[in-house]
C-alpha cells in the first residue's frame, strides 16, 4: 500500500503530495478516454516511464496533490495550482477525479474548497481561474458550486470527437471565496 500524508485535511478527501509509487494509477486513468476526455491529456499515449518522470519532478511555484478518500486511503484523483504570476497573485487550477465510483459524490467539490481555501488563505494568491471543455457539464457545475464565474469563451478552440468545442474560462478572487465560505458554514 502507497502511504499518503495528510496535508491539507477535509471531511471527504485529504490532499497528500503526489508520489512516484502512484504512477501506475495516474497511467491508468490517462489512457482510458472516458476519463481523460475531460482533460487535455486525453491526446497523449502515456508510459510507465513518462508518467514516472512526470510524477518525480518538482516544478518551482507549482503545488500539485494527490485527492485521496479520507475513509479509505484510496487515491481518487489529482489535483494543483500553476502557472502562478507572483505580481498578480494569480494562478491556474487543475483537476481530475480518475475513479469513476467518486465521480458526482462531492470529493472534487470538496478538494476544490481546499485547494481554494490553501491559494488564497496561505499562498495569499488573490485570483484563481481555470479552464473547463464545453461539453463537461459535470465539472461545471462543481466549479460554479465552488464559487466560480466565467469570464471569457474560447470559441472553437477544443477538438475532440471529431468536432470543435469551446474552452471556457473561469475564475474567483480571494474575497469572493472568503464570502462565499462564509455562507457555507
Amino acid at each position: 500500500m502507497i502511504l499518503h500524508y495528510k496535508k491539507i485535511v477535509g471531511k471527504k478527501v485529504y490532499l497528500s503530495p503526489r508520489s512516484v509509487d502512484d504512477a501506475s494509477k495516474y497511467l491508468e486513468w490517462l489512457n482510458n478516454f472516458e476519463i481523460a476526455q475531460y482533460i487535455t491529456m486525453y491526446t497523449k499515449v502515456m508510459t510507465l516511464e513518462l508518467e514516472q518522470e512526470y510524477l518525480s519532478k518538482v516544478t518551482p511555484n507549482s503545488y500539485d496533490f494527490a485527492i485521496v478518500d479520507s475513509e479509505t486511503d484510496e487515491l481518487i484523483g489529482s489535483i494543483g495550482l500553476g502557472h502562478f504570476d507572483n505580481i498578480s497573485h494569480a494562478a491556474e487550477l487543475g483537476i481530475f477525479i480518475g475513479e469513476e465510483n467518486h465521480l458526482s459524490r462531492g470529493y472534487g467539490s470538496e478538494a476544490i474548497m481546499l485547494i481554494l481555501n490553501y491559494g488564497f488563505n496561505f499562498l495569499n494568491l488573490n485570483n484563481i481561474m481555470l479552464r473547463v471543455f464545453d461539453y463537461n457539464e459535470r465539472a461545471r457545475k462543481a466549479y460554479k458550486k465552488c464559487g466560480f464565474k466565467e469570464f471569457g469563451v474560447w470559441k472553437d478552440s477544443h477538438y475532440a470527437g471529431g468536432q470543435y468545442h469551446d474552452v471556457i474560462y473561469m475564475n474567483i478572487t480571494r474575497d469572493e471565496f472568503n464570502k462565499n465560505r462564509e455562507t457555507k458554514i
